[in-house]
């Protein structure tokens, strides 16, 4: 018999379990071969050279018989002589393939690739996201081979979450597309199953917020942190808020050694600012003392707030906190961003020092030769916010306030 397919299967069972005194070698044609053990285990050999006849012989085990089919050697077989007509070593293919298959790329995987490798360097939302991965993804997709999660399984998770949070929906779309085009540029993993997908197709997007607090809920909130009661949490948190306008997690992670009352300046080191870059601050009068209390009290736990609560918890908090003055209509700790930044405008303070105090870049020509850290000016700002919170809570008689529009 000559050719190629020179094996049967009843060829290979009447071989298979049959002992020998050697083992040998019985060929199907086309570099495909069974080799026959002494004890009668039959196993697939592809034999090739990569240099031409002067090179040497490689043998490649394919599989077992009969775990592997006739069929399905001849099909690797066929898959092997493809690897070497374009230039590649059929044993590393094989040793890639099968990696693929039985060790790929997970959902999970790819997801935590990217956490580590670019939100924990440009985001400051690492541990948040993980936690709505570790909530709503993982338990449902994260075992699934990144290369075979398709759309539909995709939608069908992000649908389950949109039954009861719909916002929270678009946005796991949101931060799962980034990473999958994450690992698709960096050649970690490839997958196109969330291209095309939109947040409304989803659930709901967050959108653009505008709530702007009243001087009367202002008022309430101010009032609230002067309680003086010891390891009271959230008034301090409040206090910080309101008055410097800066992002929650600059001062829930906020140390004492950020705080230099010589020159009363606070700076929020780069590891706390979402941008990555340092935010100075400085400190108005009329919270010194304040600040010189807090510090006898937290001091030894090297936090302004005496203890680190978790972004979660303290988002959880501050979105229930309007209940609590029994205000109508819910706020949120970040619209007090937001209240700050209108307060200190219609109080005729310049746009670009606003800017500063919230810890945001400047644009244009001015963030390339303009590195001035604006002290006074800051210092000024605060000053008059510090005086008009003070106004709007009943802690200055006979004044009244004046809206200044800057120009």
């Amino acid at each position: 018999m000559t050719g190629t397919n020179k094996l049967s299967d009843k060829r290979l069972k009447s071989l298979l379990g049959v002992a020998r005194d050697a083992p040998a070698m019985f060929a199907d044609g086309e570099g495909l071969s069974v080799r026959a053990s002494k004890q009668g285990k039959l196993s697939w050999v592809f034999s090739y050279r990569l240099g031409g006849r002067d090179s040497r012989l490689e043998r490649l085990t394919l599989g077992k018989y009969p775990d592997m089919s006739l069929k399905m050697a001849r099909d690797k077989r066929d898959k092997c002589r493809q690897w070497l007509a374009g230039g590649f070593d059929p044993k590393t293919e094989l040793e890639l393939s099968t990696q693929e298959t039985l060790k790929p790329v997970t959902v999970k995987d790819a997801l935590e690739y990217w956490l580590v490798n670019y939100a924990r360097k440009k985001r400051s939302d690492e541990e948040l996201i993980r936690a709505q991965f570790c909530k709503h993804i993982y338990p449902r997709l994260g075992h699934y081979p990144i290369a075979r999660c398709e759309t539909r399984h995709w939608v069908t998770c992000f649908d389950a979450i949109s039954e009861k949070q719909p916002k929270t929906a678009g946005r796991m779309l949101q931060n799962s597309k980034q990473a999958l085009r994450f690992c698709k540029v960096r050649r970690y993993a490839s997958s196109d199953a969330l291209a095309f997908l939109t947040v409304q197709d989803v659930g709901e997007s967050f959108g653009r917020r505008d709530r702007v607090l009243s001087d009367n809920e202002l008022a309430d909130l101010w009032r609230f942190t002067y309680n003086n009661r010891q390891r009271d949490y959230y008034p301090r948190l409040l206090k910080i808020l309101i008055l410097f306008g800066c992002r929650t997690m600059e001062a829930r992670l906020s140390k004492w050694s950020e705080w230099d009352f010589s020159l009363w300046l606070w700076t929020v080191p780069k590891e706390h600012s979402k941008t990555r870059e340092k935010i100075v601050r400085p400190i108005p009068e009329g919270i010194r003392q304040w600040l010189k209390d807090l510090k006898r009290e937290t001091a030894k736990t090297g936090l302004l707030l005496g203890e680190e609560r978790t972004r979660q918890s303290v988002s959880l908090k501050g979105r229930r906190l309007y209940k609590t003055f029994h205000h109508a209509e819910q706020w949120t700790l970040h619209d007090l961003r937001r209240t700050f930044s209108t307060g200190l405008s219609d109080s005729g303070i310049a746009p670009h020092i606003v800017e500063l105090l919230l810890g945001h870049a400047l644009q244009g020509t001015m963030a390339i030769y303009n590195k001035s850290l604006y002290l006074p000016e800051k210092l000024n700002a605060l000053s008059i916010w510090f005086d008009r919170l003070e106004v709007i809570s009943g802690n200055h008689d006979n004044v009244s306030l004046l809206n200044v529009s800057y120009k």
